[in-house]
C-alpha cells in the first residue's frame, strides 16, 4: 500500500527573509520554524513575484508571473479561466482546505455587479474549500470571538488597541486589549487543529494561513514586549526622507503619501516622518508578532508528531510579501526594494532529507511553489505555469537551465485607497514595473517612468541610482535586454504547444 502523502502549506503575511534566524536574524525566538530549518531547506535567495497581497497570492498559487495572471493589484479581478493550486489539486483527488485568505476578487463576467465581493479588498480563490475563513472583512474571526464569550465592541477593529485607548497615536509596546489566546492567531490555529483531527487517516492538503506579522503593528501580551527595540537590527535609510524621494518620481510619491493610519488605527501624519526609535519600537512588535505565530505553529508541529503525521507531511513555510519596517523610510510593501520582495522559503520533504539544515543559494521565486507540491504528489504543473519544481534543490541535484536572475513586478496603478497613476501623470496600462536582479546587479524597468540601476556588490542597500551614468549605459542596455527576453520566453502559452497538421491535432513536448 503505497505511503499517504499530506502537505501544510503556510502562508504567513508580511514576513521579510532577514527575519528568519538560519538566515541570520539571531536576535529573534522561533524554536519551531528553526526545527524546520533543521529538517528541510532554507532558500537564501527567494523573492515573491509581486506585492502587494492579492498579486502576491495570485502569483503563489496560479504559478503566473503578474504580467500572466494580470490580477495586478489588491481588489483587481482573477481571471477565472486561470488554472491554481486548489483546482489542479482537485483534478489529482485531494479536496484543497484552506484557512486565512487569498485576497481575490472574482472574474466580474461570472457574477454580477451587486456581488458583496466587489464591496471588500478581496475573497477566497475558487477551487479551495474554506476551513476557517478570514474573508470577508474578517467576519470569521469576529463571530468566533463573539462565540468565544468576548464582547466586541462597537467598532470591532478595536480590539486591537490598548484597553482603555480609542486609538494608537504611532508606534507603541503597549498591549492591544485582545489577549493571545483570543488574538486572530490564536483563532487559525484552532480552526487548524480542527480540521486535521476531523480528517483522521485519510491524505490531506492544508493551506494554514496567518495574518501576523502584518499591521496593526501592536502585540497581544506578553508578545508585545518580548524583544527589546535596542535589539532590532540598524536601519537602512539615507539620512532624510527627502535624499531618498530624489531617487525616483514613484519613491517620492510614496514618501509623500503614506500616513502612519494605514499601521496603527487611528494614526495621523506620514510614515516617512517616524524616527528611528519608533521605527526600532514597531520592529519590536513586529518580532513579537513573529514569535506569536511561530508558537501557534509549535501547536500544530506537536499534533503531527503526536498523530505520526509528521514524517508522511510535506511542510511548505512562506510569506505573500515583505515588509519596509522603516527601510528607506517606508512601511508596507510597495514599489521595488528588497524588503518587500525578499520572503522565506523553507521545504521540509515527509521523512528524513539528504539536505537537512542546508541553504540553498539557488534564485527562487514563488511562481516555484505550485509546481513543487503538484510534483511531489503525482501531478503535472499547468503548461502555462511560469515556475518550476525545487524538488531537485530538495534531493540533492539542481534542475538543469536553473534560472540566472530573479524577476518580480509591481502595478501601481490608482486602487481605491492610492492613486500614483494620477499623481504621477501615468495611464492605467503605463504604471508598471518590473525588475531583473542578480548577484551583481539590479535592473528596474517602468513602463512610463526612467529606469533605476543599482550595482549591488558596490551599493546592496540600493541608495545610488547608476541607470542615468553614461558609463553604465551597456550594462542597463544588456539588462533591459534580459527583461524583455524574459518577458517574451513567459508570454501566456497555455495552448502554444498544440499545433494542426494534415494528420490532425498535434501536442509538441515543450
Amino acid at each position: 500500500m503505497a505511503r499517504r502523502k499530506n502537505v501544510l502549506l503556510i502562508v504567513v503575511d508580511q514576513w521579510r527573509a532577514d527575519f528568519v534566524p538560519a538566515l541570520g536574524a539571531g536576535f529573534l525566538r522561533t524554536p519551531n520554524l528553526d526545527r524546520l530549518c533543521r529538517e528541510g531547506v532554507t532558500f537564501r535567495n527567494h523573492v515573491t513575484n509581486a506585492v502587494p497581497c492579492g498579486p502576491a497570492r495570485a502569483s503563489l498559487l496560479t504559478g503566473l508571473y503578474l504580467m500572466n495572471h494580470r490580477a495586478v493589484q489588491n481588489t483587481v479581478p482573477l481571471d477565472s479561466r486561470h488554472m491554481n493550486l486548489g483546482k489542479a489539486l482537485r483534478r489529482i483527488g485531494y479536496d484543497p482546505a484552506l484557512i486565512g485568505y487569498t485576497t481575490s476578487t472574482p472574474d466580474p463576467r461570472t457574477t454580477g455587479g451587486r456581488d458583496p465581493r466587489f464591496t471588500t479588498l478581496g475573497d477566497l480563490m475558487e477551487g479551495f474549500r474554506a476551513v476557517g475563513a478570514f474573508e470577508p472583512s474578517m467576519d470569521g474571526y469576529f463571530g468566533w470571538l463573539a462565540q468565544k464569550g468576548y464582547a466586541l465592541p462597537e467598532k470591532r477593529e478595536d480590539i486591537w488597541l490598548p484597553e482603555g485607548e480609542d486609538s494608537v497615536p504611532g508606534a507603541t509596546d503597549r498591549p492591544c486589549r485582545i489577549p493571545a489566546e483570543l488574538s486572530d492567531t490564536a483563532y487559525f490555529t484552532e480552526r487548524a487543529l480542527t480540521y486535521l483531527k476531523g480528517k483522521g487517516d485519510r491524505p490531506w492538503f492544508l493551506h494554514l494561513g496567518y495574518w501576523r506579522p502584518h499591521p496593526p503593528f501592536i502585540a497581544p501580551a506578553p508578545y508585545n514586549t518580548m524583544y527589546s527595540p535596542a535589539d532590532m537590527p540598524a536601519l537602512h535609510r539615507r539620512a532624510t526622507w527627502q535624499e531618498e524621494a530624489a531617487q525616483h518620481p514613484l519613491l517620492d510619491f510614496y514618501l509623500r503619501g503614506i500616513s502612519q493610519g494605514s499601521f496603527f488605527h487611528g494614526a495621523g501624519g506620514a510614515a516617512s516622518a517616524l524616527d528611528e526609535a519608533a521605527i526600532r519600537t514597531i520592529r519590536a512588535t513586529y518580532a513579537g508578532l513573529i514569535t506569536e505565530v511561530d508558537d501557534a505553529l509549535g501547536q500544530v508541529f506537536a499534533y503531527l508528531d503526536e498523530t505520526g503525521q509528521w514524517d508522511d507531511t510535506m511542510v511548505i513555510f512562506t510569506s505573500d510579501h515583505g515588509e519596509q519596517l522603516g527601510d528607506h523610510y517606508l512601511l508596507g510593501k510597495i514599489g521595488y526594494h528588497d524588503e518587500s520582495f525578499r520572503i522565506p522559503l523553507v521545504v521540509k520533504e515527509a521523512g528524513p532529507s539528504p539536505r537537512a539544515g542546508e541553504i540553498e543559494s539557488a534564485f527562487t521565486e514563488s511562481v516555484d511553489v505550485l509546481p513543487t507540491i503538484l510534483e511531489w504528489l503525482g501531478g503535472e504543473a499547468p503548461r502555462a505555469c511560469d515556475g518550476r519544481s525545487i524538488l531537485p534543490f530538495l534531493q540533492g541535484g539542481r534542475p538543469d537551465g536553473w534560472r540566472d536572475h530573479l524577476f518580480y513586478e509591481y502595478d501601481f496603478r490608482d486602487v481605491h485607497y492610492s492613486k500614483p497613476e494620477t499623481a504621477l501623470g501615468l495611464g492605467m496600462d503605463d504604471a508598471s514595473l518590473c525588475v531583473v536582479q542578480d548577484e551583481r546587479w539590479k535592473y528596474v524597468h517602468f513602463s512610463g517612468l526612467p529606469p533605476l540601476l543599482f550595482d549591488l556588490r558596490r551599493d546592496p542597500q540600493q541608495f545610488e541610482n547608476l541607470a542615468a551614468d553614461t558609463a553604465h549605459a551597456a550594462v542597463v542596455a544588456e539588462y533591459a535586454q534580459k527583461a524583455l527576453s524574459h518577458r517574451m520566453r513567459h508570454a501566456e502559452r497555455t495552448l502554444t504547444h498544440f499545433r494542426a497538421t494534415p494528420g490532425g491535432l498535434e501536442e509538441r513536448n515543450p
